[in-house]
């Protein structure tokens, strides 16, 4: 049964997330198509700023999650019911803060925003745009969490799925036949009510939550856990926006979204395929079982590191030809931004190369310990990019995430080999030593090759050469730095290859 709702999930999660960022990449091109940058900046700048309000999250999310498994597990309804209570409360609070949130951008944003659109016209799109988000808060987190908890996360990814397919459908449809951006959003915000409308329905059958249960203690103990790493995550991928629209122009906070836009796909795709190794180390560090601690470790470490090297070389070489093609006849703004591009997408590799001591941290439960590190690295984030942008525009943005992004993967790099794996630094400097030189030596070959193309198909071809380059080199530096591993990996994968053709 484990196994089945295993495959389900995975197979689900993974159509959600391939269908959310193919139908990313549509959307977006009929705005920038029929509405100009400037409009798509100020869409991608209200949505950032709306997205601020999740700060007030805290982390609770992951946390209810967390205090849901004991109860499922031994099918206690009380307690079931008592911590959806206690959570639908907390997120009808934030959703309240939320409405109070709106209003005051709809007064705040028309004067503080750098753009030429009229007060009525920006309002309306700010109410169009907030109202999916204020149906996830009011009814639609706790069902996704308990789902997620009972390993049914297949049923929302399903409607994540269906809702994002009909979304991209009607929405281009109605762009095309003139509909207002106003009133695409406004059909947005409907269509993707339908998800917890649903899930609400679906959990009030499956579950049978008392909603009116008393309990006389708190049953999601450890509420404000993860506060720092919470924060630091909302910053991470919505400050740059925020600090353009304030300090720059919405042309450049659409440049910046296009390009975010493909390094978020390509960073979401990549750490999907990362679930299950945190709950894997957490076991093994509460069982102190040290030794397949460090072996598990160690090669989580260097598949994550390796896996994030090569993905993101292909990306640093093939994202500003993409883009070429992406915003073929777009002429309001110049998209072409090699040296932005190359920035925005280290900052965005080194939050994947910090992901193998992150996990370690939040599996050990030392959120607390590493509090002051992701405080550090807000703090650098925001300040250098304020600083930076008024000269730089978006070098300058992208800058400040890079040296954030830096000095927290360092951080907790060096945090770990300390406190679990106990292990000398050089260790961990040898692996960066190695990432860095493999990326070197595929942007030194690339540099050689022809990157203009004028279509997709021609990109396509492009990226193939890329990736092959890239899996060559990753290959003979691991070699020569990592023999032991590469072989092994080699070899199971020939095995692998051998049975399947044995049963065809």
């Amino acid at each position: 049964m484990r196994k089945k709702l295993l495959a389900k999930n995975t197979i689900a999660s993974l159509l959600a997330q391939i269908t959310v960022l193919v139908c990313g990449f549509i959307l977006p091109r009929f705005f920038l198509q029929y509405f100009g940058s400037e409009v798509n900046g100020l869409v991608n700048s209200i949505t950032q700023f709306l997205g601020v309000i999740s700060f007030l999250e805290f982390g609770v999310g992951a946390v209810v999650q967390s205090s849901l498994y004991k109860p499922l597990a031994e099918d206690d309804k009380q307690q079931i019911s008592e911590v959806m209570v206690s959570a639908n409360k907390f997120f009808r609070r934030l959703a309240h803060i939320f409405l109070v949130y709106v209003l005051l951008l709809i007064i705040a944003y028309p004067l503080i925003a750098n753009h030429n659109f009229g007060y009525l016209y920006t309002t309306t799109l700010i109410v169009a745009i907030s109202i999916s988000s204020f149906a996830q808060y009011y009814f639609g987190i706790v069902n996704s969490l308990l789902l997620n908890a009972d390993q049914r996360g297949y049923i929302q990814y399903n409607a994540q799925t269906i809702t994002v397919l009909l979304n991209t459908l009607v929405c281009a449809t109605m762009i095309k036949f003139g509909g207002s951006v106003q009133i695409v959003k406004l059909t947005t915000s409907l269509i993707y009510l339908i998800r917890p409308l649903a899930l609400r329905v679906y959990v009030n059958q499956k579950y049978k939550i008392d909603w009116e249960i008393q309990y006389d203690e708190e049953p999601i103990k450890q509420k404000w856990n993860g506060v720092a790493q919470h924060v630091a995550a909302v910053v991470l991928d919505g400050t740059d926006t925020i600090v353009l629209t304030l300090f720059s122009t919405l042309s450049n906070v659409s440049i910046y979204s296009v390009y975010f836009m493909v390094i978020k796909g390509v960073k979401t795709l990549f750490l999907s395929m990362t679930n299950g190794i945190q709950s894997l180390l957490g076991e093994l560090w509460a069982r102190q079982n040290l030794e397949e601690l460090h072996k598990t470790f160690e090669w989580a470490e260097w598949c994550i590191h390796t896996g994030t090297t090569y993905v993101f070389s292909c990306t640093t070489a093939l994202i500003v030809p993409f883009v070429q093609v992406y915003t073929v006849g777009i002429n309001d703004t110049n998209y072409i931004q090699p040296f932005f591009a190359i920035l925005l997408t280290l900052a965005n590799a080194l939050h994947c190369l910090r992901l193998p001591y992150n996990i370690m941290v939040l599996a050990a439960g030392h959120y607390k310990q590493t509090q002051r590190n992701y405080i550090v690295a807000v703090i650098l984030n925001i300040t250098i990019s304020i600083l930076a942008v008024k000269h730089f525009g978006l070098i300058g943005v992208a800058v400040g995430t890079v040296i954030a992004m830096g000095y927290q993967t360092i951080w907790l790099a060096i945090y770990d080999s300390k406190h679990f794996i106990n292990w000398p630094i050089w260790k961990v400097a040898k692996q960066f030593f190695v990432d860095f030189i493999t990326t070197l030596l595929l942007l030194l070959v690339v540099a050689q090759v022809d990157m203009e193309v004028s279509n997709y198909l021609e990109w396509s071809v492009l990226a193939v050469k890329v990736a092959l380059f890239a899996g060559t080199l990753a290959v003979i530096v691991n070699m020569l730095f990592y023999r032991q591993k590469m072989v092994f990996l080699l070899g199971k994968m020939c095995r692998k290859i051998k049975c399947i053709n044995g049963k065809v």
